[in-house]
């Protein structure tokens, strides 16, 4: 267990109901953070008739005996991130640990590089790279201006570190963020500020339906594709099984701690032994 009392966490792209980011909300929250939880729209993978979105996600963190709030914003907007920092800070008090978790929905981008639109690729750059530029660079003046230490925490991929075909874009904004990790944290490491990225491998989210309806062959659909994707996947994961949102939380609130005070500039792979750079 870690001690984050006192802290206050921003954590993006958490509306999922089994998403990366309600997972790291919810286990920042246990470790004791009070945390602002975005997305940008209020429920962006509907999931059960109860659902709702960021909502039922703050509802889970006070149930927890900490603060939270919901703010819909467009990451890609420099506008709606400075509103939305400043909207944490004014409610929950400065913002001490960033999770860079927001992430463009898959589909349209998912084909070979010779059938890319513009628009597409267009897309993903906008909300992965400029998106975690944006929030990054609001917080990182917040704790500067305040002399105050804190975690950046961003989410890449093993996709990051390793392009897959009919990936190119989705690749090439991953790995943008291993190298936008590595140049932060060179600037923000004499602060006192450490800035690390998760790479995951394949994780079991509500963003899978959108990949396997992008990928699934002629004659297969969309939930058979996404079946044996996992089975297929799980065979040569060394751990042999596929990750889960809490996979990465875990991983997360390691980096959101004190005790990773030394490190920074890291690309951590949580992908079972598949990956080991």
């Amino acid at each position: 267990m870690y001690n984050l009392q006192g802290k206050v966490a921003l954590v993006t792209g958490a509306g999922g109901q089994h998403g990366i980011g309600r997972a790291i909300a919810l286990r920042l929250a246990r470790e004791g953070a009070d945390v602002a939880v975005n997305d940008v729209t209020s429920n962006p993978h509907a999931g059960s008739d109860s659902w709702r979105g960021v909502d039922s996600v703050v509802e889970e963190i006070r149930d927890l005996g900490r603060r939270s709030i919901s703010i819909i914003a467009d990451v890609s907007d420099a506008a709606q991130v400075e509103a939305m920092v400043r909207e944490t800070s004014e409610c929950l008090g400065p913002i001490h640990i960033l999770v860079n978790n927001a992430g463009s929905a898959a589909g349209p981008d998912r084909v070979p590089v010779v059938e890319l639109e513009e628009d597409a690729w267009d897309t993903v750059q906008r909300v992965n790279v400029k998106g975690t530029f944006l929030c990054s660079r609001a917080v990182s003046r917040q704790m500067l201006h305040d002399g105050r230490k804190g975690k950046i925490i961003i989410i890449s991929s093993g996709a990051g570190k390793q392009g897959i075909a009919r990936y190119a874009a989705y690749c090439a904004s991953k790995f943008a963020l291993i190298g936008f990790t590595q140049s932060l944290a060179l600037e923000l490491a004499p602060h006192g500020i450490n800035v690390n990225a998760i790479c995951p491998g394949l994780v079991e989210t509500e963003r899978i339906t959108g990949i396997a309806a992008a990928l699934a062959p002629e004659g297969e659909s969309a939930e058979e594709y996404r079946a044996r994707m996992f089975a297929e996947r799980a065979k040569v994961i060394p751990l042999g099984r596929v990750a889960n949102g809490q996979d990465v939380a875990d991983t997360a609130a390691f980096l959101a701690s004190s005790q990773s005070d030394y490190l920074t500039g890291l690309s951590i792979p949580v992908a079972g032994g598949a990956m080991m750079y």
